[in-house]
């Protein structure tokens, strides 16, 4: 199924439940049936796999072989819950659909809580959200088309999802994108990473899985024979996130520990106090986001030794100070980040917290390279974004890539995306580790420092454009961190100010 065809298809599947369903809700209703749709499709495959290869002689027996030893298969659904016995339901379609994802649950418990977090019986105000007749119009919408093992990529509910949140959800704000990261961002970060067979990747704001998958699914494109797997885990603090996640790793047959909770406050991949370490870690976390100053000055994780971040403004530093915690020995992180992160602070007079962090990871020679890409590319942001590439095991000791990736790009409606050209090229000066006019440069960490520890590649690689203004959201970042500077020196004066009333 190609892009336009499923793009139609989905389009037809919103109409059908217009009206009742606010746009940004309509993923939560057509993307856990196309899931549904997808497990019984395969199943069906799978019983007539069997009779073809003269495994059993008929779909009975198969169904009969497979209900007592479900080894043979990749999820059972029972006859009374398939789709096709869904369709013929003339009444109570609502209870009848919840109960069968939620007997399919039970039956395969590795999808409880995933398949089964929807009420579509669920009443609001004294009556049904949805309709039995909408119901019945959007399942025969989605009937339209097979969703087997030959019909459709594994990606499929990946691509829904990224087309029902450009399309419907992207005027809900962040919500609509604190979790989403474009297509081709994704597989440009699983380039970057690189992850080897065996490792451990793990994403502390997982969102829908996508980076995670995307990190397998480039292991695959490098090793015709994949031996051992990477292992796989993520947390995601949003329960209808964390489900879409699970159910991506099922479609693609890949076996990934999810968990759900809020990382910063209580990351879930920790022994005691003790965090797990990973191999690889990668991830896109909410840009910005605010979190109070005791959240991470009594973190019983000693994850925040490089500094406390700015409490009104961002918290990307803790994020990033977390991922860098829960790395191995040699470990490396891909993150993308608001561009704000590897500037705020260098230049100005007096302290910075942002750059005081920053500094401590230049100085201890852990920050690799920094990738400018263009702006209008996400879902929930106009603004540019920088990936930061960190690395415990430096090839280039001493060295930082900086790269301005601001003109690789093609126009596109109403986002921008990165052609696999912009990819290769990113990837190409990556991996050379080169310098290219116009493109990147390579610097030392003492250059580094003599700039105030600034590593904006726009600031060191110069596209022949007359510089841009500071985008709005980053300078209402860097307002808010002025004025929480001038409220701690305020306090801190204060304090003086009462010591020396005492002692007179």
């Amino acid at each position: 199924m190609d892009m336009p065809m499923l793009e139609n298809w989905l389009w037809d599947a919103a109409c059908s439940i217009r009206g009742p369903i606010d746009a940004p809700k309509f993923k939560d209703y057509i993307l856990p049936l196309l899931f549904y749709k997808r497990l019984c499709d395969v199943y069906e495959d799978e019983i007539k796999g069997f009779v073809r290869e003269k495994v059993f002689l008929s779909g009975e027996f198969a169904k009969l072989f497979v209900k007592s030893d479900r080894k043979l298969i990749r999820f059972y659904i029972p006859e009374e819950y398939t789709w096709q016995e869904i369709r013929k339901v003339t009444t109570n379609l609502g209870g009848r659909l919840t109960e069968a994802l939620r007997g399919i649950a039970r039956e395969n418990p590795k999808l409880q809580g995933v398949i089964d977090i929807k009420d579509f019986n669920e009443i609001s105000a004294g009556q049904r959200i949805i309709s039995d007749e909408a119901l019945a119009r959007l399942i025969e919408i989605l009937n339209r088309h097979r969703l087997g093992l030959s019909d459709v990529e594994p990606d499929i509910l990946g691509r829904a999802y990224e087309y029902l949140l450009r399309k419907f959800a992207e005027g809900s704000g962040q919500s609509a994108g604190e979790f989403y990261t474009p297509r081709e961002v994704g597989i440009l970060m699983s380039r970057l990473l690189n992850a080897e067979e065996g490792e451990e990747v793990y994403d502390p704001a997982c969102g829908s899985g996508g980076l995670l998958i995307k990190a397998q699914l480039h292991l695959k494109e490098k090793v015709e024979e994949i031996k051992r797997p990477l292992k796989l885990y993520g947390q995601e603090i949003n329960s209808f996130t964390y489900a879409m996640a699970k159910m991506n790793a099922f479609i693609h047959d890949m076996d990934a520990d999810m968990r759900v909770g809020d990382t910063i406050r209580n990351p879930r991949f920790a022994d005691g106090g003790r965090l797990k370490q990973f191999d690889k870690v990668t991830a896109n976390p909410m840009w910005n986001q605010k979190f109070p100053p005791e959240v991470f000055e009594n973190d019983s994780h000693d994850r925040f030794l490089f500094g406390i971040p700015p409490s009104n403004s961002t918290s990307d530093w803790g994020w990033i100070q977390h991922m860098f915690a829960s790395l191995k020995e040699k470990g490396k992180l891909v993150v993308v980040i608001d561009t704000g992160v590897v500037s705020r602070g260098s230049g100005n007079t007096g302290s910075n917290r942002e750059k005081e962090i920053r500094k401590k990871f230049v100085d201890g020679d852990c920050v690799e390279a920094v990738i400018l890409l263009t702006d209008n590319l996400f879902y929930n942001t106009t603004a540019p974004a920088n990936i930061i590439v960190i690395n415990k095991d430096k090839p280039h000791k001493g060295e930082i890539l900086l790269t301005n990736a601001s003109k690789e790009f093609a126009k596109g409606r109403p986002k921008n995306y990165l052609t696999y050209e912009n990819i290769e090229k990113i990837e190409r000066v990556y991996n050379g580790w080169e310098e290219v006019g116009g493109f990147s440069k390579i610097i030392s960490n003492e250059e580094a420092a003599r700039n105030d520890y600034n590593l904006s590649p726009s600031r060191y690689v110069a596209t022949g454009e007359k510089e841009e203004y500071l985008p709005i959201d980053e300078a209402l970042v860097e307002l808010e961190q002025v004025k929480e500077e001038g409220e701690e020196i305020d306090r801190e004066l204060n304090q003086i100010l009462k010591k020396l009333r005492f002692e007179a």
